[in-house]
């Protein structure tokens, strides 16, 4: 169990937070408690009746648990993952190369799954909803069309960015689910998690203030926990205090409010030099320096649910408390703009 075929290549580090830090069935999961008692009810029933589960779509901000849910649910129902994401399948011979390696409710986990090829994705369809595979071998007059009957399996999809994926292919995915972001408990109970894991020495308060500047992202507080360990070793006695951990992360600069220095150098930005918006993303991703994408996918999610950021129909605007947070005062420009 655990195969993977055709799995975009990764740093040590994040193989050693994925082999050590990721819960490995829903009991360990921490958080999003909703989903879990919803994955509970229909993995059992499926492995009551003895089927593959029905193919799953995972949709939120990156960092969530989007992959390591993947990896539980082909656990849970005790069967192999294959994984892969959209850009890497680019012909139809990728998909069927990938496809005949299943085996009967095998699980195939695809990333970033509104990036597949609509070529691809046409084919995917029947593939999805009869287990039969339609491809056309040779090109041409001679060109012929073979049927390929597949094993029942279950695909998991994962995106970032759900308002991308096509109608038709969202409608094949039986079972919809969108991962939020974590509370602060929850995020505590995660840093605990991971600390004992790692053999971090760390106190309860500790633990809360990496929690609180966490984002609500098991993934960033993953990342400071091990940033703040190795500052721990070097500057004290190795354990992690609540000193400790404000004194970390103010050397990462990572604030009381989870705002790294993008997060400020993007509301900064739009605040100084567009008037605090509304100004287009694209015109953003100019001003820093970081592409658009990264900032609509990594750092906008966040600057929106925290209430930093506004989306409107003629772009971005900063907010009230994103003045407040970077302790700078608000010039109106119009009566509108008042408060």
């Amino acid at each position: 169990m655990g195969k993977s075929i055709i799995t975009p290549s990764k740093t040590k580090e994040d193989s050693k937070l994925d082999m050590e830090l990721r819960p490995q069935f829903l009991e360990n999961f921490i958080g999003q408690e909703k989903l879990k008692n919803q994955l509970r009810i229909f993995i059992d029933a499926a492995k009551k009746r003895g089927d593959a589960l029905d193919h799953v779509f995972f949709y939120g901000p990156p960092g969530l648990g989007k992959t390591t849910l993947a990896n539980v649910v082909a656990r849970e129902m005790e069967v192999d993952i294959n994984s892969t994401s959209g850009p890497v399948i680019e012909r139809p011979i990728d998909l069927s190369a990938i496809l005949s390696h299943l085996k009967e409710r095998d699980v195939l986990f695809i990333d970033e799954v509104h990036r597949l090829n609509h070529v691809v994705e046409e084919i995917l369809y029947p593939a999805m909803e009869d287990f039969k595979l339609d491809i056309m071998i040779g090109k041409g007059p001679s060109a012929r069309s073979v049927k390929l009957d597949l094993p029942q399996y279950t695909i998991v999809g994962a995106t970032t960015r759900a308002g991308l994926i096509s109608p038709p292919l969202r409608a094949r995915f039986g079972i919809v689910i969108r991962i939020g972001y974590y509370n602060h408990d929850e995020m505590k109970k995660i840093v605990l998690r991971s600390a004992k894991i790692l053999n971090v020495d760390i106190e309860e308060n500790g633990a809360m203030e990496i929690a609180r500047r966490s984002r609500g992202t098991p993934r960033v507080g993953n990342r400071l926990l091990k940033r703040i360990r190795d500052y721990a070793e070097v500057k004290v006695d190795g354990k992690i205090s609540e000193g400790t951990a404000k004194q970390a992360l103010e050397m990462l600069e990572v604030d009381e409010f989870g705002l790294d220095d993008m997060d400020k150098f993007i509301l900064r930005t739009i605040i100084e030099k567009f008037g605090g918006g509304p100004v287009g993303l694209h015109t953003i991703s100019v001003a820093v320096g970081e592409e658009h994408d990264t900032i609509e996918e990594v750092y906008e999610p966040y600057l929106v649910q925290e209430g930093y950021l506004e989306r409107t129909p003629r772009g971005r605007k900063t907010t009230r408390r994103a003045y407040e947070s970077l302790k700078l005062k608000k010039t109106p420009h119009t009566q509108e703009e008042l408060w």
